[in-house]
Order: C-alpha cells, then structure tokens, then sequence
C-alpha cells in the first residue's frame, strides 16, 4: 500500500517555476497515512527538456526537503509515499522511477504485481531487459516503454492517445495483480491508469487556474480538498487517462475484469477518514460498520455473555466506528487509550519486532477510566493479533476487569497479494483458530466479528475482494507463495 499523486497545469511566469512538485508534495503530506518508508516526487519541465526529482527514506517531511522541492521546476510532477512489502529498504527500490529512452516516462504506483517473478523472466528472455531494482513499478515502466516503442515504429507516426491505450492494454495484460498508476510523458502530459478490478483506489480532481484548467490525480480525495481541487470522479477500473499540456483530458476504459473487485480494507483501515472512494464516504462507511457491528453486540448481552461498562476505541481508525456503536447501544463512550500523535501506524511497520515496539509507545492507558470496568474495546480490524494482545495485556495491568474485543471487518484468515503486509495466511491469528481460540490468545473474554453480509450492508456494495475473508481472489494467485517468498527479499 502506498500513496501517489500527479499534479498538472498550466505554466506561466506568475508562478514559481517549481509550483507543479510543491502541490504534489503538499498533497503527499495528506496520503503520510498510506506509507512511511520512503517518498519521493518527480517532474518534468519542458523548457529544459529535463526530469527532475528527489527520492529518500522517512517519512514525507523528511524524505523531501525545500531545496529538493525547489530543484524541481516544470509544470508536471508527481509523487509517492512508499509502503513495502515487497523489494528492500535500500534507494534504489524507490519510487518514482524514470527511464529517458526511447522517450522520457516518469511513473509511480501504489499495489503489487503478483507475477513479478515470471514476468521479470519473460521480458528478460524477449528484450534481454535487465532488472535494475526489486520493485515491480519497473516492469511496468518497461512494458509501457516497449509497447509505445512499438506501436510507433510499426505506424510511424507521432506519439498518440491511441498509442497510450496499446501501452495501458499491454500492462493490462501482463500484470497480474492490484495497481493505480500515475505519470508523466516527456513533452505529452500526465496519465494515469487503474487495473481492471479496481482494487486500488485512484481519483480525479480539477480545479481553475489563472490561464486555464489544473488537474490532480491522487490516491485520495482528501489530497484533493487539501490542495483545492473540486473532485471530478473515480478513474474507472481498467481505465487509462491523458492530461495533455494543453489541458485536453482524454480518456477510455481498456481493461476489462469479471468482476470489480474494490479493495475492502481501504474503507475499514487504510484510506483517511476524509476521502470519498467510489462514491462512498469513508467516515460514513466507517460509521455504518459501527451501527451494524452493535447489533451484534447486543445479542451478546441481551444474553447475559458480556456486561461491558463503556465503549473504548483503538485508536485512531476504529474511532468513528466506537461512536457509532456506542450510540447505538446506548452506552457510555470513553477514551481509554490515548495515542502519542508522534508513533508512525503501527500495522504498516514493515517487521514485527517494529510493530510491537510501536505498539508499547503509542498508546497510554487513562487509569482512572479503566480500573474495576469491564470495557467494549474496539479496534477496525486484528491481523496477526500481536498489537491486540499488547493492548489488552495494557489494560489489564491498568485494573480493567474483562476485555470484549470488537472488530469491524470478519476474520482474516487468508494472505493478501495486492499491496497489503500478510502475504502469508500463516501469520494471521484468525487463520485455523475459531473465536474462542482467537480470544484466549489475545486475553479477551470474547471476541465479537462482522461476517462478509455484515460488511457488504455497511460499506453499501457487494464489488469488494475480500480474498483475505474468503479466500476468493480477483485474480489468479498461482504465483502467490512466490510473492510470498520474495517479500523484501
């Protein structure tokens, strides 16, 4: 999982010549949510003929720093927070990445390419292309590069949309797995492109400017609200996209899949409670899954299971959904645990030693709420189960006396290929144990789930992959214990 934005507009002199990298960079501080490993932004300024761009580890803020920003003149640039789960900590997995022959491409992306290892070996065998990196952005950036080649060379004619649709088509076709593409085309414009199912979440937005229209594509609409630009729409599964330089937007579905397959867990954890995805509102969704989660809730005390004096969130995902829950049953909503705004998000730490370290620092109990009470903890989601421990162990040694653990989505008990940290169903919790083993192992006194038709009326769609529920993937996922394998590797 990871964040990207491209920013495009018109270039003027009223402007300062690096505003296009500024907007993408402040729009990136809005996506620190989606990764904190790295970050990097590129542009692409046509008076030089030149791509500039600075990528770092850390977080965004110091990833990127003014002079990095100001070096970076043009009126086209985008950006990208990183997540890993596949590839290394090193720079050179870092994105953006470019390639200045045949032509000038600069490309960011956010999911994973569950074929990287075969498709690395074909287009080795059939261009002696040469892997430079562990990221599969690169693949991309070479199927793309090859096909326009190659559509130009057999036409001979100028670079045109139709050309930008072979080289969306041919990704489509080669790359198994969940992506949201944005990037810049040397002397062209930006596009933009998401895979066929959906999966990850990608946006248009749209705003005046003093000498003609400014476009913004993100993994978000709050980046969008941020930087002041209207939202426009979703970019469509398997649809490609062009922004030329003369502002023209251009754009065609080219991808087709069986099913639409948007990825649930962006609404129940990952995207801001801000953003608008697929028309659905994040923090109203989150709010729904409150509202159904309670009545589960309430069928376990009704027959006297559990008695829990208040509803306490984990914060901070879960915490709209709390509210709801708790106003539903009527019952008292307390914060029993406040974070350190300082301590990254815990789950996309990319080791467990990290994650748990995490966990020990970023939450404080408040003692005087939870000694001698029986609290409702709820938390958005329990993956390896670790970080529920950790806090429940934190209670109890606090004086709570018994622990009920809610949780908005069902159980995960199969690995996930698409862009989210467990490619191993080995390593959930949920995975061969039933509820009550789940609870002892956590050291709660139950643990309460919404099941998949509990998730599917909350967000208000049945297009979800929940492979990770159920384990029915969108995709093929042959090569999925290899991914496995090859994360970080």
């Amino acid at each position: 999982m990871c964040g990207v934005i491209g920013v495009i507009g018109s270039y003027h002199e009223d402007k300062v010549p690096f505003w296009a990298a500024y907007e993408a960079y402040r729009g990136l501080l809005t996506l620190q949510h989606r990764g904190q490993d790295a970050a990097g932004v590129l542009s692409y300024d046509k008076d030089r003929r030149k791509f500039y761009g600075k990528k770092n580890l850390g977080l965004v803020s110091q990833a990127l720093e003014q002079e990095d920003l100001e070096a970076c003149t043009g009126n086209m640039a985008v950006a990208h927070t990183r997540y890993a789960t596949v590839g290394t900590d090193g720079v050179s997995d870092l994105q953006p990445m470019v390639a200045g022959f045949p032509f000038g491409v600069g490309m960011v992306h956010n999911g994973n390419i569950l074929n990287y290892h075969s498709l690395a070996k074909k287009l080795g065998e059939t261009y002696d292309f040469q892997l430079l990196t562990n990221n599969d952005l690169e693949l991309m950036l070479h199927l793309w590069c090859q096909k326009i080649l190659e559509e130009r060379e057999t036409q001979n004619t100028p670079l045109e949309f139709r050309h930008i649709k072979e080289a969306a088509k041919s990704i489509f076709k080669e790359a198994n797995g969940a992506y949201a593409l944005v990037g810049l085309m040397a002397n062209v414009g930006l596009f933009a492109l998401r895979d066929p199912n959906g999966i990850r979440p990608l946006v248009l937005g749209k705003r005046k400017g003093e000498k003609g229209d400014e476009y913004c594509v993100a993994s978000e609409s709050l980046a969008l609200n941020f930087l002041g630009f209207e939202f426009v729409r979703d970019i469509q599964p398997g649809e490609v996209i062009l922004i030329t330089q003369k502002g023209e937007v251009i754009s065609e579905i080219v991808g087709q899949a069986e099913k639409v397959s948007h990825c649930m867990f962006e609404w129940i954890y990952f995207a801001g409670a801000e953003s608008t995805m697929e028309e659905k509102s994040v923090y109203s969704t989150r709010l729904n899954l409150g509202r159904v989660l309670a009545d589960k809730v309430k069928a376990s005390i009704n027959s006297g299971e559990i008695s829990p004096d208040f509803v306490c969130p984990v914060p901070d995902t879960s915490r709209t959904a709390s509210i709801s829950l708790a106003e539903s049953l009527k019952m008292p909503y307390r914060e029993g645990l406040i974070k350190n705004r300082y301590i990254q998000r815990s789950f996309i730490l990319n080791t467990q030693d990290k994650r748990e370290k995490a966990v020990a620092l970023k939450l404080s109990p408040v003692q005087s709420e939870i000694k001698d009470k029986n609290i409702l903890l709820v938390d958005d989601s329990v993956v390896r189960g670790t970080t529920s421990q950790k806090i429940i162990e934190l209670l109890k040694k606090n004086g709570a006396r018994e622990i009920t653990l809610a949780i908005t989505c069902p159980p995960l008990r199969y690995g996930c290929f698409y862009g989210i940290d467990f490619p191993k169903g080995s390593e959930l919790i949920a995975n061969g144990r039933d509820l009550e083993e789940i609870a002892k192992w956590v050291g709660a006194n139950k643990v309460i789930y919404l099941d998949e038709e509990d998730l599917e009326k909350a967000i208000g769609t049945t297009k979800l992959c929940m492979a990770c529920v159920t384990n029915k993937y969108p995709t093929d996922v042959e090569e999925g214990k290899t991914f496995a394998q090859m994360r970080r590797s």
